[in-house]
């Protein structure tokens, strides 16, 4: 016997995993700048790490994108 879960709990489950890609591309960001500024000054490195945190973020703004229903103006 499966359990239906409303619409609220469901975007509430969703901004939870949601949360986890934002924290994920926003850290990896971090990083990529840190190894860009840091002790090292590993310059390419660092912007490709940058890079990546920004795909991470852009996979999280598809998948917003792909699961809501916008409304149109």
């Amino acid at each position: 016997m499966k359990r239906v879960i409303t619409k609220t709990e469901e975007f509430e489950i969703m901004k939870l995993v949601l949360d986890k890609f934002l924290w994920i591309g926003v850290i990896i960001m971090a990083y990529g700048f840190y190894r860009i500024v840091g002790l090292n000054n590993d310059f390419w490195f660092g912007f490709s790490i940058l890079v990546l945190g920004a795909l991470v973020l852009m996979l999280f703004v598809w998948i917003l994108m792909k699961e809501y229903n916008y409304v149109k103006r």
